[in-house]
């Protein structure tokens, strides 16, 4: 078995992935090293869930084994747009998510710009 042969060579544990549930836990008994499924059925020593999948992050493919916790997708696709919006309309950002400089340092900055010579480097 080949899972054996990647045990024996150190491997400390083996991720199987879209496989026949009986498979698994067919390698699972035979092999002292823990399993890690995804989409391979309830009889692997643990569980793995890719978290773009698990949160539903995106809409164009959901593999058989995946179950959406969330749909986030729309969520994400609203926001942007309205990220969008306000970027372009100059809604954002305002003032307050601005850092301000106190008048002095900023004609204090000016003074000095004016009095240091501008070096280009190429």
């Amino acid at each position: 078995m080949c899972e054996l042969i990647l045990e024996d060579a150190g491997c400390y544990a083996v991720v199987l992935e879209a496989i026949p549930d009986r498979v698994a836990e067919l390698i699972s008994h035979k092999i002292s090293i823990p399993t890690i499924g995804i989409g391979a059925g309830p009889s692997c020593d643990g569980q793995v869930l890719v978290t773009h999948d698990l949160l539903g992050l995106f809409d164009r493919f959901t593999p058989k084994f995946v179950r959406k916790y969330a749909s986030l997708h729309a969520e994400m696709m609203r926001a942007f747009e309205e990220y969008r919006q306000d970027v372009t309309t100059h809604h954002f950002p305002g003032e307050e998510h601005t850092y301000s400089i106190p008048d002095g340092e900023w004609r204090a900055l000016l003074d000095d710009l004016e009095t240091q010579p501008v070096e280009y480097h190429a």
